[in-house]
């Protein structure tokens, strides 16, 4: 603004609109995002941000609209904006419009004149204050995509070899994208060594780890929402605004790239304007010199772009680590002030998969062509096939990757993740992250220059000695002369061998094979102190008292057969421990028998909320909101279509047949408040459950747990980068998160130090297999210790890594009836297992002159580092105070929330109204009826049930009917209302419902029907996403929706008078079908009755002209041909009249 913008400029040109995915906006407001994407790069939210300068005031959104604004405007001229409905008490009969704001747009009361000026108008008032298309124009250069042969690499082989490439990377990762567009899916998890502790050699990408958004910000669905991200790279020199004219532009040429994975079209045009700079040392330099000479080179270099490329790698020239040199110069020019003017972009051999694309760009590289990677795709596809469509494969893959990496944390845009640095080093020391990455947290040291170098030297000797195929070093899977695995068959026969005889002896045996004989996991370094006075043995608490401490970690109900999902909660519950249902939902029969408990006590709440329903919810004793999990964090659930049976399909209120790759965010969490509200609203329908949240480790996860226990949950789980998994990314189950022991000993430390600890119980998971890992976990802070792949194992899994494929040998990961036959897993086996585990428990802490655990929760002291490793572990083993508690001593975080008031007045402190009688229809089956009046705090009809009925006159926050499995809501104006078209509900209305009915006479926000799976509902207009990922039921919009309409919808189906905005890649548009006629016109009339819709009495009293405005949205794949039109000339040709918004 002290360059001569205004507010609304200002936040139009730092938080712009996704205007590189939307048709809708005008020409030049286009133009003027256009031109300021070259100076500078967007911010993400989520934001609702407020801005004034005296004159003017306003509000806006940033571009993904996940925080609510609603605003009312008075006859006498009063504009109240507010992050709620009902914050300000007004009376309806002067309120002449009730409206919110949607992604990307705001709205400016101008003081000076009295105007009201609405996001279009205050937009294109500031776009045409100046011609910004010609500017950008002048600016820009356009390369367009264009394909071309890419250079002859010769010695394919050995160069892979130099650059540390791997014979899995060759056959299994490229393959798989050369061949799919796509990342290569993989299952049970990684049971390897962190890079620094593996036996086998690592490319430093393997040392670096994506870090990911929980809570406090969300990640984005790449996958459903993808019109909000972008690509797009801006290639060159810009000036420094300060002291500029705020638009004055800055000097040509500047490239305009669709992606910043190069091609070799692309590369051919960048480098004509560009510099090359050597990544390559000779035998007779050192790495470290040459990243000196790296840095010096660049500072000195004329602005413009910098290629750093290793091309020249030879039998006399070794490769500098691409993503090292990338971020030395990236600091550098950031030390000397040049960055803004000098652009990077990355020549890389060493870049084989999605993981090292982006470790490069959040490095600092703006492009990179991965040009191993392409020619490593054109060799590995049957012969006959095109280079050219090896190539646009693994290109495609490369940036959906990317875009899924960006979205963890929650970034839309490329150019606000490069140099971004979002991820932390794992086992890199002290000198190599100052020189490189000094923003990147690297919390145990680890490596030097000499190390890397070291296996620099190594491949590069091995490289030229014949031209051979890379090593097989079984990162992936298990290879005899491989990686050493956790899991591997010698180890996973023993410890069945033990499960299955209950022989203690056997079990002993196992024990000396789980680890290497050399450290494989951070708490390898660790060991006991042992007590001067050990206590007897006979003094220790019993098994029976350690085993409910035991958790079998989340496993959903299709990952698993049934077989052995109700095999895991009988052995839990049988000895007093719990199992998790996963994100499946279960089976109802299950509740209903009198024998044995066979369901799971714990109750996952994942994204999706497959299965989750009311009755589901009641049956819990505890409830878990699904953050992330260990093997892809940041990302949501996936389970391939072959495994979804039409029981799993039933279970999950979905289709037979259809991938189910749940949402990265949940819809209803975008802050710790949200987090706060699912509890609260969790509480609400199970006043008896605990109510806890799943976490994974990373950098800062402390803070997020402090978060957690402010907003009342009762446990906290921190699960580590290891965790076992049914499918995921290859590049996630390798490269995201990091081990549990950092997570947990962070989260202990910061509860403790801010007086929360005592709050909540603290639950870890990932790689646990033995009593002396528990205990050193708890040693390190948790009380409770979750187990899932080693249960797996005794229940009879051999490690065969085809849980994604539904070929599980052994009929514990497959939906297959032959196969699921195989199985032979009893409960008993698992309660073998435990039950050797808890005794090793015992003995440790005997030797530790303890009683119980509860002595030694947080006892860190009790822990010390084994000699002789490079890593330093003293932030792990950094002590709490003594005088504040190292456990949980309240017997809960919180109350449940209060009974639902009777009909009458409420306002927005009023939540989740509904729950308890809801929880009573279900229990009891009792029938209620409220009538209320005012604004509806958050979640109003959340988990509503069959026999509640709820009618609101007035309006609603977001949420409303989250969860609602039966029962009717009906919303409608107040009664003396002065607005027109109201907006009467916020966001994210009818998130996972699977029944019921909801009417409003209005309009609602964004996402309205996400994830439905069974509910009908009727709407008079609604906001971007409409129908998202919807599953069953039915949705009718009388009035205008946004963009983005039914992305990702796969059943169910849609009624709208506003198509333009359809995701065509999901959804199709049609006229409605005779037999289906009937049924959107009774809609419409209950709406009516309900509701008093003024709309839908004029649109029923001439249906037959009314019905030809109408298109049925439903799910592309389920079109087989076009269906007989109705009986009208018109269809097709209308479309609503008035103004287009959204």
């Amino acid at each position: 603004m002290r360059l001569g913008s205004d507010p609304a400029e200002a936040l139009m040109t730092l938080v712009p609109d996704a205007w590189e995915g939307r048709g809708d906006l005008d020409p030049s407001v286009r133009d003027f995002y256009r031109f300021q994407s070259t100076r500078y790069e967007p911010w993400d939210g989520p934001a609702a941000l407020a801005f004034s300068d005296g004159v003017i005031a306003g509000a806006a959104l940033d571009r993904n609209g996940l925080r609510p604004l609603r605003y009312q405007v008075t006859d006498n001229g009063l504009v109240v904006a507010a992050s709620e409905a009902g914050v300000i008490k007004l009376d309806p009969a002067h309120v002449i419009e009730r409206g919110r704001l949607g992604p990307g747009q705001l709205i400016v009361a101008d003081t000076s004149d009295g105007s009201i000026l609405r996001d279009a108008e205050a937009k294109e008032r500031v776009a045409r204050r100046e011609e910004f298309g010609a500017h950008a124009d002048r600016l820009l250069h356009p390369v367009p995509r264009k394909w071309i042969d890419s250079d002859v690499v010769d010695l394919l082989a050995g160069l892979q070899r130099v650059h540390g490439w791997g014979n899995e990377d060759v056959k299994i990762v490229v393959k798989a994208m050369a061949e799919t567009g796509l990342e290569a899916v993989w299952s049970m998890g990684d049971d390897t060594p962190i890079a620094i502790l593996g036996r086998a050699p690592r490319r430093v990408y393997n040392y670096l780890r994506q870090r990911f958004a929980q809570v406090t910000n969300p990640p984005i669905d790449s996958l459903r929402e993808r019109f909000v991200m972008s690509l797009r790279v801006v290639l060159g020199p810009r000036v420094s605004m300060t002291g500029v004219p705020a638009r004055k532009p800055a000097p040509p040429p500047l490239l305009d790239l669709e992606s910043p994975i190069l091609g070799a079209g692309e590369l051919k045009r960048v480098l004509e304007d560009a510099l090359v700079l050597d990544a390559t040392f000779s035998e007779a330099e050192t790495l470290r010199g040459a990243l000196e000479r790296l840095r010096e080179a660049a500072e000195a270099a004329p602005d413009g772009i910098l290629v750093l490329s290793d091309r020249s790698t030879s039998r006399h020239r070794l490769p500098v680590p691409m993503v090292l040199a990338v971020g030395a110069v990236h600091e550098r020019l950031l030390q000397s002030g040049a960055r803004f003017r000098k652009d990077l972009v990355a020549l890389a051999g060493d870049a084989v998969d999605v993981h090292d694309v982006a470790m490069l760009i959040s490095a600092g590289a703006a492009a990179v062509h991965p040009y191993l990677g392409f020619a490593t795709a054109r060799t590995v596809l049957d012969e006959g096939s095109e280079p050219q469509d090896a190539e646009n494969a693994y290109r495609k893959a490369l940036e959906s990757g990317l875009l899924k990496v960006m979205a963890k944390m929650g970034i839309s845009c490329v150019a606000s993740y490069c140099g971004a640095q979002v991820f932390e080093a794992l086992g890199l020391g002290a000198e190599v992250m100052e020189l490189c990455l000094p923003g990147v947290p690297s919390r145990v040291g680890g490596a030097d220059f000499s190390d890397l170098e070291a296996v620099i030297r190594e491949h590069h000797a091995a490289a030229w000695t014949a031209n051979e195929p890379p090593p097989d070093r079984g990162l992936v899977r298990f290879r005899k002369l491989g990686e050493w695995h956790a899991h591997n068959p010698i180890a996973v026969r023993q410890l069945q061998k033990a499960a299955r005889s209950g022989d203690v002896a056997e079990f002993q045996a196992y024990q000396g094979l789980a680890d290497m004989g050399r450290p494989a996991a951070l708490r390898n370094l660790l060991d006991f102190k042992p007590a001067a006075e050990p206590v007897d043995l006979a003094e220790v608490e019993p098994v029976s008292a350690i085993l409910p401490r035991f958790i079998a970690t989340a496993m959903s109900l299709g990952a698993l057969s049934p077989e052995a999902h109700l095999a895991l909660g009988l052995a839990m519950n049988s000895v007093g421990a719990r199992s998790n249902s996963g994100e499946g939902g279960e089976d109802p029969d299950l509740y209903a028998g009198n024998g044995p408990r066979g369901d799971n006590r714990i109750k996952q709440v994942a994204s999706a909320r497959f299965g989750v329903t009311p009755r589901y919810l009641l049956r819990a004793d505890e409830l878990e909101i699904k953050i992330a999990e260990g093997s892809k964090p940041g990302e949501g659930g996936q389970l391939p279509g072959v495994k979804v049976t039409s029981v799993i399909a039933r279970l999950r209120h979905a289709q037979a047949g259809q991938q189910l790759i749940s949402p990265p965010p949940h819809h209803d969490i975008y802050s710790i408040e949200d987090l706060a509200q699912l509890i609260y609203d969790l509480k609400a329908i199970n006043p008896g459950a605990r109510v806890g949240v799943k976490l994974v480790s990373e950098a800062g996860v402390g803070t997020i747990a402090a978060g957690v226990a402010k907003a009342r949950a009762d446990y906290v789980l921190i699960s580590g980068h290891d965790g076992g998994t049914g499918a995921s990314p290859l590049s996630s189950i390798k490269g995201a998160g990091v081990p549990w022991e950092l997570g947990l000993a962070e989260t202990q430390q910061v509860l403790v130090a801010n007086r929360l600890r005592e709050r909540l119980t603290v639950r870890t998971d990932g790689g646990l297999r033995t009593g002396a890992d528990i205990v050193k976990a708890a040693l390190l802070g948790a009380e409770e210790y979750g187990l899932g792949t080693m249960l797996l194992v005794a229940l009879g899994c051999d490690m065969a890594r085809q849980c994604h494929l539904n070929t599980c040998p052994t009929g514990i990961a497959t939906q297959r009836e032959d196969l699921r036959a195989k199985f032979e897993g009893r409960p008993e086996h698992v309660i073998n297992y435990l039950s050797f585990v808890g005794e090793e428990v015992r003995t440790i802490l005997a030797s530790l002159g303890a009683r119980s655990l509860d002595e030694v929760i947080g006892r860190v002291e009790l822990l010390h580092q084994l000699p002789g490793s490079q890593l330093d572990l003293s932030f792990v083993l950094e002590p709490t105070p003594a005088d504040q508690p190292r456990r949980r001593l309240w017997p809960r975080n919180g109350d449940p929330a209060p009974l639902d008031p009777p009909s009458g007045p409420i306002d927005n402190s009023h939540r989740t109204l509904g729950a308890s009688l809801s929880r009573r229809a279900v229990e009891a089956g009792e029938r209620s009826v409220r009538e209320y009046e005012g604004s509806a705090g958050q979640s109003f009809g959340a988990w509503l049930a069959d026999g509640v009925e709820l009618t609101l006159r007035g309006e609603a926050n977001d949420y409303v009917g989250k969860g609602m499995a039966g029962g009717v809501i009906a919303i409608r104006p107040y009664e003396h209302d002065a607005a027109a078209n109201p907006v009467l509900a916020g966001n994210t209305c009818l998130y996972g419902a699977t029944g019921g009915r909801l009417f409003v006479a209005g309009r609602a926000g964004e996402r309205f029907c996400v994830r439905n799976s069974g509910a009908v509902a009727v709407v008079e207009g609604a906001g971007d996403h409409f129908c998202e990922y919807m599953t069953g039921g039915a949705a009718v919009s009388l009035g205008l929706v946004g963009s983005n309409l039914g992305a990702g919808m796969t059943g169910g189906v849609a009624y709208v008078r506003d198509w333009l905005g359809l995701n065509p890649d999901s959804v199709v548009a049609r006229a409605v079908p005779r037999e289906d006629s009937e049924e959107l016109r009774l809609l419409l009339s209950e709406h009516a009755a309900r509701t008093g819709s003024r709309l839908a009495l004029e649109l029923l009293a001439d249906w037959r002209n009314a019905l030809a405005g109408f298109r049925q949205v439903v799910p592309a794949a389920r079109v087989q041909a076009p269906p007989d039109p109705v009986d009208d000339p018109q269809v097709g040709d209308r479309i609503l009249e008035g103004e287009r918004g959204r």
